[in-house]
């Protein structure tokens, strides 16, 4: 899926923009799946695509939504070496919109431990 920064800009809020194409960060504990529980599947807010089962979201007590798994083929994961750290960028396979970041290791009883 192909858009231009104009075409992105008139179809998403200014902040779901910022944290989409500009890979920006919402504040913890300010969105409203953060606490969301119910059984479903979670899309982008960029292109709809299915990302992620509700039965595979955890509570990682980050302030941000957590799942240790996508829907087979939905996400894509980059290594970030930004900010002097390594950790995995999570994107849409659809439309490379930004969905968070992942860091291993980090003692989650998960089948990934992320």
């Amino acid at each position: 899926m192909s858009r231009t920064e104009d075409e992105w800009r008139a179809v998403l809020s200014r902040e779901q923009f910022r944290v989409l194409r500009e890979k920006g960060t919402e504040a913890a504990g300010t969105g409203i799946y953060d606490k969301h529980y119910e059984e479903g599947v979670y899309t982008c807010a960029g292109c709809n695509a299915p990302l992620y089962k509700s039965t595979t979201k955890f509570s990682s007590g980050c302030g941000w939504p957590a799942f240790f798994d996508g829907i087979p083929g939905a996400i894509e994961r980059n290594v970030d070496s930004s900010f002097g750290m390594e950790r995995i960028e999570i994107v849409c396979s659809k439309c490379k919109g930004h969905l968070g970041h992942v860091f291993k290791g980090e003692g989650f009883k998960t089948p990934t431990d992320e």
